[in-house]
Order: structure tokens, then sequence, then C-alpha cells
């Protein structure tokens, strides 16, 4: 069977044999209503947990709409116009409405990528910044001693608007919600803090209640002040299927059940192989975002499979903490030692992927030098067809293969029969 894995801006294309395919992972069969830009605009005016925006909204108030940066998927410029007219409708002035893009610890954004992101009306008609991680406010301390240090424009303003997308979180639970104000607007020291939670059990993928680390995030952001959320939630191919609008966690809350109806994908058991990508541009600008397919697929694959990570990468490893780990650590394993010891945020990242490499051998198929790839401990393929038939050579003519085309997005999950 011919499968097709987002690669870039292209495509990477492999031959399964139909005797070793277990599956092919994609979103359940969701009913769909609205789509896109109607869906929004139906969300905002039916807000969970809140009044409309433009009954909490007030002329002459200071307003800060908090949205994803170029590494995310939330298609922000689709959310603006109709955000925009119920702040206008309320008598909320452009020159008082400002769009701050959530850089947490990543790059910041030319002209041309703002523009992209807020969309030609937004980036006409009101104020676009990024976070500024070196200018923060110091709001208070969390219960778990994890500092609440905010942007500035953000901390404040009158009123917080947080937009995002909701998809699987390894640690997190799910994305969306509170994250855009921890992680997205605070400082490198608060979210080591936040992020040192990881290593709980309670912190993975799928699970909120009991999570501590989402609830530490969920506190900042109560501190901080969150008016109203627009989160979505994307299909394949990047359309908005699902909106929320409303309270920062009631809202939130009613997006993730959808997520789940749509992406969480039961399994009998776990597959010799794991073919898994992220779908594509900008999921896999680099390795340290492309790091999320693989962290789901690990739940999909037997101890000792292999699991073949297709993610293009072509700005390299994507932080430089991460980069330092990776390049420097003289086996896979101290990795783990170190994050043990010392928490640091790249770092992490670097961790849970020797954690991976525990059980599992991982090829990568990207755009990177193969013996960049080997220092990385990594091996390296051409083709994810390369790939797979390594694979085979080492576990066999009747190994079973499971295919996740958009790894980042759903996630296995084994149960007893």
């Amino acid at each position: 069977m011919k499968l097709e894995f987002g690669f870039g801006t292209g495509v990477q294309t492999v031959e399964v044999p139909e005797k070793n395919l277990m599956g092919v992972l994609m979103s359940n069969d969701v009913p769909k209503g609205l789509m896109n830009e109607e869906e929004v605009a139906r969300a905002l005016r039916e807000p969970i947990g809140t009044p409309r925006i433009g009954e909490i909204v007030h002329a002459g108030e200071k307003i800060a709409i908090i949205t994803s940066d170029i590494t995310r998927p939330c298609p922000t410029y689709r959310i603006l116009p109709a955000l925009l007219d119920e702040l206008y409708a309320a008598g909320c002035a452009k020159e008082d409405i400002t769009l701050v893009f959530a850089l947490g610890s990543h790059r910041g954004h030319t002209p041309e990528e703002m523009k992209k992101l807020a969309g030609e009306r937004a980036y006409g008609e009101i104020r676009c910044v990024d976070s500024n991680r070196d200018d923060c406010v110091h709001i208070g301390v969390t219960d778990c001693g994890t500092p609440v240090d905010i942007t500035r424009v953000v901390a404040e303003a009158d009123r917080r608007i947080c937009l995002g997308n909701i998809e699987y979180h390894y640690f997190a639970g799910y994305s969306g919600g509170a994250k855009a104000i921890m992680p997205g607007v605070s400082t490198r020291a608060a979210i080591q803090s936040n992020h040192s939670m990881m290593v709980r059990d309670e912190a993975h993928a799928g699970n909120l209640d009991g999570n501590p680390l989402r609830q530490d995030l969920e506190q900042a952001a109560a501190m901080v002040g969150v008016d109203f959320i627009v989160n979505v939630v994307l299909d394949e191919h990047k359309q908005i299927v699902k909106a929320v609008a409303g309270d920062l966690v009631k809202a939130h809350r009613e997006g993730c059940r959808f997520l789940d109806q749509m992406y969480l994908k039961e399994l009998d058991a776990r597959a010799d192989i794991v073919l898994v990508s992220q779908g594509g541009a900008p999921k896999d600008l680099n390795l340290y975002q492309t790091q999320k397919a693989l962290d789901n697929a690990k739940h999909a694959v037997k101890p000792g499979g292999t699991i073949i990570l297709i993610g293009s990468c072509k700005e390299g490893l994507g932080e430089k903490v991460f980069e330092q780990w990776m390049l420097s650590a003289p086996t896979a394993h101290s990795m783990i030692d170190r994050i043990g010891r010392e928490f640091q945020l790249g770092g992490h990242k670097a961790a849970a992927i020797a954690m991976v490499l525990e059980n599992a051998e991982i090829y990568l198929v990207s755009e990177l030098e193969d013996s960049f790839v080997e220092q990385i401990f990594l091996k390296p393929a051409h083709s994810a067809q390369e790939a797979l038939n390594k694979a085979f050579e080492r576990l066999g003519a009747d190994a079973t293969v499971l295919a996740m085309p958009y790894g980042g997005s759903t996630l296995p999950k084994v149960v007893s029969k």
C-alpha cells in the first residue's frame, strides 16, 4: 500500500506491504458542522462560561490578544476578523489593541512572518509585536514555586484574550488554553520551573486531571488574569473544524473533549515499526518541533522496535540549549541522567528523545547531513522507503507496521479487550 507523509512543503512516499500494515492512524470520523471563519464566528456568539467578549471589554481599555508564533499551526488570520469585529462593535479603538506573538523560548519574527500570521487586515489595523522575555512584569509565584513573570505589554493590558490551537502535548496534556500565557509570554526561568514537572508520571499527553504541570500553568494564567480565549481544533488539512470561546478552563476543556473524539486512537497492540511525521511544514521546521510526533509514536511501538521519524528539520535542531545537549552528550543515556540532576528548558526535549531510544531505534528522514544525524544518536535515512527497508532487514519480513502521518496530533492508546 502506498502511503504519503508530509515533509516540509512536500511529501515522502513509501510502499508498505498490505500483510504488514496494522493501520494508518488518521482522525476519527466526527460529524463536522461549520468550518473555519464561520465556526469561529459561531463560537464567539456562543461562549462557554463567560458573556460574549463585547460584554466584557469597554471603550478606552488596552487589550492584548496573545497568539501563537510561527512554529505553531494556529490560524490566527482566520480567528482575528470576527474577534476584531466584536471588539470594534463594543467601542474598542484599533490603536488600543495589540496582537502579541507568544514566542516562549523561540526566535522572533520578521515583519513578513507577522503579516502572514496575523493576516493582512489585522496587520494593517492593529499593532503586532513579539513577546519580550527581557521586559517582563513580576506578578507573583505559584504554589509550585514558578515565578510568574509576564511580558510587559500583556501584563499591563486591561484585558487579555488568548488564542491558540488544541492538540496533544507530551507533558502539558494538551496545547491551548493557559499555554498562551505560560510558557507563551513568560521568561525562560519561569518556563524552566514549570516544565521541570514534566518528569512526573501524571505529566503526559492526554492527561489534564491531576497533571501538576497543567495545574501550575493554569494557576499562573489565573494570577495574570485572562478574560477570554478562542481556541480551535484543526483537521489534517489545517482547517478549523471546531472552535471554542470563553472561559480559560471551561472552554479549553470542551475543546479537549472534541480533540479526543477526533484524534485519540485505541490500539489492540503495539507495532514492530512505526512510521511517523508531523504532517509537514510548519510543524517539522526543526527537530525541536518534530520531536512531538516522536513522543506520540513511542506509545505505539513495541520494545526493541523501530520508529521512522519523517521531518524536514531544514532549520536544524531549532533551539540552542537543545542543540548543546544533543551535541555534547557522550551517550544518549547520559542525557536522561543529566535531566535528573539539572533540569534545563531545551535539554528536556533532548532527554525525551533519549528516553525513546531506551526502548526503540530511531531512523530520521530529514534534510540534515548523515554525520550530523549520527552525532545525535539517530540513524540517518535519505527516504522513508530506505528506512523501512532497513527496519524490515533487522526485524524480519513479517514485522508489523503502523503509520502515523499526523503524529503530533494522533495519540495512540493500547487498550485491553
